[in-house]
Parts: C-alpha cells; sequence; structure tokens
C-alpha cells in the first residue's frame, strides 16, 4: 500500500502527524496548566523527518487529534499512564483510514498490547527506528514490529522545535543532554527503556541549541543530568557565559562533586528535582538506592541551598518499611527543608521495572494491566502494602499531597532567604509554580484514564483481553 499524500505539481507530499496522548481524564475539560512544557520526543521525530514531508504536531492534554485530516502516518509517543487514551486516538484515526505507528515506553515494553491497537510498533528508541518506518512508509511497506535493542547514537539526536511553536506552552525551553541514569532504582522505569549505561549527546550540539533556544529559562530533560559527572562539568563550562537560567533532574549525590555544585550554580542552576524517595534506611535499601542515606539528606540539602539553588524533592510511600506514621513524619520534614516544590506519591508498579517483578512474584498486584483495568482510578493503589492497606496508602499519599500545597503550607515552605526568597523572580516562580502543581494535584485524584468507558476494539476483529505480561515486558 503506498501513502495517499497528495500532489503539489508532479510530487507526492507525505503528511505525517506526531502526537503526544494526554490522560484523557473524564470529566476534566482539556485545558494548558502553567507548567506545560514541550514534549521532546515530538521535537525529536520532527528533527528526524526529510524535510520534504509534511509534519504536524498535536498534544491532546490540551487539543483535539486533528482527526479529520489527511494523514499518510500518525505517530503516539505513549507512556503507561497515557496508554489507554493513545488507544483510543489510535483506533480513531485508523477508523478514518490512516496508519498509525505506537512507540515510547510503554509500547516499547508491551509491544503484543500495542500491537493491538496500532498498524506498527516501534520498540526502542527513535533515532535508529525512526527513518526506517518513514522510508517504509514512503515505499509502501509499513512492518508490524520495528526493534532496535542496542542504545542509539545520540549523535542522530537534532531536534527540531519549531513544530511544536504557538501552542501556548510554558516559556522554558526543553533540550536533553544525557539518557539513562547510573542507579538502578527498582520503581524507576529509565533503566527499563535504557539498560546500558548513560549516554549523553555531542557537548557541541547541545551548546549550539541552547544558544539558539528562543527563552532565557531551560529544562534539562535529562534522567539524571550528573549520570556522568565529568561530562556535566564540561556542559556546565560551556553553558555559563549563556546567562541561561536552568532546572535539572539529578541525584542527590551531585553534592559529593563540589566542583560540579559551584559549576551547577555559577552557570545558572535555578532549581534541581531530587528524589529523596523515604526518611526510612530499610525502604532506601529495599528500593536499590544503598548508596545514599537519609541521615545524610539535612547535610547534602544544606549544601545545595547555601549555593543558592531551589529543591523540588519528591517521596514515595508504599515500600515495606513504611506505616501509617510515615505521611506526617515526611510532611514535617519536607516543611522544615522549606522546598521549593515537594511531590508525595505512592508506589506505582510500571511494566518492565524490578518492582514490578517482584510484586508479581510474589502474588501483590491487585491490578496486573493496571492501566488497561477499567476499575482502575487516577491514585488508585493497585498492590497488597505490607505495612498498611491499600486504601490508607493511596488516602495518606494524596492527604499530604493537598496538605503541603495548601496555602498556608505554600507559604510556610516560601520563608527560605537563600532561595525561594532571594530574588523577586525566584518568588514569582515558587508561586506561579505551586500554583499550578496544586491545580493539577486537585484535578486528577479518583478519575479514569481515557475518555471512553470501554476501550474500542481492535480493528483487526481481536476481541479477547491481551495475554498475560511476556518475559519481555517484565524483565
Amino acid at each position: 500500500m503506498v501513502p495517499r499524500g497528495f500532489l503539489v505539481g508532479e510530487r507526492r507530499v507525505v503528511r505525517i502527524a506526531l502526537g503526544l496522548p494526554g490522560l484523557g481524564l473524564r470529566g476534566v475539560p482539556r485545558q494548558r496548566s502553567l507548567t506545560c512544557l514541550r514534549p521532546t520526543a515530538l521535537a525529536i521525530l520532527a528533527g528526524l523527518t526529510p524535510p520534504d514531508i509534511e509534519v504536524k504536531a498535536f498534544d491532546d492534554r490540551f487539543e483535539e487529534p486533528p482527526y479529520d485530516e489527511p494523514w499518510d502516518l500518525v505517530a503516539l509517543s505513549v507512556g503507561t499512564f497515557q496508554a489507554r487514551r493513545a488507544y483510543e486516538i489510535s483506533h480513531a484515526f485508523r477508523k478514518r483510514g490512516a496508519r498509525v505507528v505506537l512507540g515510547g515506553f510503554h509500547p516499547s515494553q508491551c509491544p503484543d498490547e500495542a500491537a493491538r491497537y496500532a498498524d506498527c510498533v516501534a520498540v526502542g528508541e527513535a533515532e535508529v527506528l525512526w527513518p526506517r518506518i518513514v522510508d517504509d512508509l514512503r515505499g509502501g511497506k509499513l512492518q508490524r514490529v520495528y526493534r532496535h535493542d542496542e542504545p542509539a547514537d545520540l549523535a542522530l539526536c537534532r531536534p527540531d522545535s519549531h513544530v511544536l511553536d504557538h501552542k501556548g506552552y510554558a516559556p522554558v525551553n526543553v533540550i536533553q543532554f544525557a539518557r539513562g541514569c547510573r542507579h538502578r532504582c527498582d520503581f524507576c522505569s529509565v533503566h527499563a527503556f535504557y539498560p546500558k549505561e548513560p549516554r549523553n549527546r555531542p557537548l557541541r550540539d547541545v551548546v549550539e541549541e541552547l544558544e539558539s533556544a528562543p527563552d532565557r529559562w531551560t529544562f534539562f530533560a535529562d534522567d539524571n543530568l550528573a549520570a556522568r559527572p565529568e561530562l556535566a562539568r564540561d556542559l556546565l563550562r560551556e553553558i555559563a557565559p549563556l546567562g541561561k537560567r536552568w532546572v535539572a533532574q539529578t541525584s542527590l549525590d551531585f553534592v559529593d562533586d563540589p566542583e560540579l555544585l559551584r559549576l551547577m550554580a555559577r552557570s545558572g542552576c535555578q532549581c534541581v528535582i531530587v528524589g529523596l524517595e523515604s526518611l526510612n534506611e530499610s525502604n532506601i535499601r529495599q528500593m536499590g538506592k544503598g548508596w545514599t542515606r537519609a541521615e545524610d539528606y539535612v547535610t547534602r540539602i544544606e549544601k545545595v541551598r547555601d549555593q543558592g539553588i531551589m529543591i523540588y524533592a519528591t517521596f514515595v510511600f508504599g515500600y515495606d518499611g513504611d506505616t501509617p506514621d510515615v505521611f506526617e513524619r515526611t510532611y514535617e520534614f519536607a516543611l522544615k527543608q522549606k522546598f521549593f516544590l515537594v511531590n508525595f506519591n505512592h508506589l506505582n508498579p510500571f511494566p518492565g521495572t524490578g518492582l514490578y517483578r517482584r510484586l508479581r512474584a510474589e502474588g501483590r498486584l491487585t491490578y496486573e494491566r493496571w492501566w488497561m483495568d477499567p476499575r482502575y482510578r487516577f491514585g488508585d493503589v493497585v498492590f497488597e502494602p505490607n505495612g498498611m492497606s491499600a486504601r490508607q496508602l493511596s488516602e495518606g499519599a494524596f492527604g499530604i499531597r493537598k496538605r503541603v500545597h495548601r496555602y498556608p503550607a505554600i507559604l510556610r515552605r516560601m520563608l527560605d532567604r537563600r532561595t525561594n526568597l532571594a530574588s523577586p523572580s525566584n518568588v514569582l516562580t515558587y508561586l506561579l509554580v505551586n500554583y499550578g502543581s496544586r491545580q493539577d494535584i486537585l484535578t486528577k485524584q479518583g478519575l479514569p484514564l481515557g475518555l471512553e468507558p470501554r476501550l474500542p476494539e481492535p480493528l483487526d476483529g481481536e476481541a479477547e483481553p491481551p495475554a498475560p505480561l511476556s518475559d519481555e515486558a517484565t524483565s
């Protein structure tokens, strides 16, 4: 089957839509949040697409997918929370004659499931797979599955964010320097998708991208900016003269490298996103973070704040050492540390992670494919905790998530002259981001995933539920 496209003179123009599914929460109108960032996956795909192909991006979080336009191919980048909605979008496009490819984390972990709702599935990284898909599309020989298990050469990653212009995203550049993480936390999906050692894009490519980026603020969309400290130091030396303000995710052990910490401050780092996860040492060991200790948190946090860098801290509840008193202790710790932003989550076992494998082997999963289960609601606990009930875990995590975003708690956390109150810009950023986070939290809880009560049947007529997760999906 050859592409439909359309003719301009004697030239056939191929049209491709690149899409990011939302959660599809029923009863919640589509709207941009104050912190809605450009999706890097779509910019990467656009940069890999030949210039003679017409490309359009859509973001289902706040706009209707362009179902009624003629498309040769629709590519969706899919996470686990977005899988159900992605299958609905795919079905709607396929009914209208477009072909759909699903890629990203979730299809790479559950390719058999994803293949039931699409024309083809991409298992692996886009830099290798997308050019092959586009070539096969043009040749009329699109395959059912494209797979590449080896790490991609990140010199091929040249994102084109122009495809995302004029969509009202937050005025923040989103740039990727590194993929992967040197740590192996069992709940984290990063290692499932990037199982080998961390890799970096060529330094010059990243600096040039940042030099031409339109906004003063930048978010480095790395899994761990300091995954390879020596390369992170090289980057920070190069970008320091640019006068950018930036935010990045990193593990807290970056503070043990004094030069790296100083370079972060000098190069414009405003905030780091750090997974502290737990104040319980046995939990920290169980999740595979034996390289850190809760008793060192305060000392390390003080070193970061002394450099004027704000901290967005995240915590996770539900490991075997947690009991109902964990919520109050962690809440008080977060207020005392005056974090710029803080998020409390219960454990969610994502396919492909060590956590998923362990809970499944122990018979503790209550929803094996929770992302597909019509009973699932956002915020549900999908396994049997050890030290409390699933309901206590769900309600406890959501309860302190609400409390820490109440206005008195927001104001109490703000009172740090070294960071949150260091400048009028910091104060404004603090208030805007916390307000946006508050609205996001209050919107999602308790809602089902996807816009439709029932998943559409695959167009190939297969109506039976997916088979149990394969070893590939859970290894």
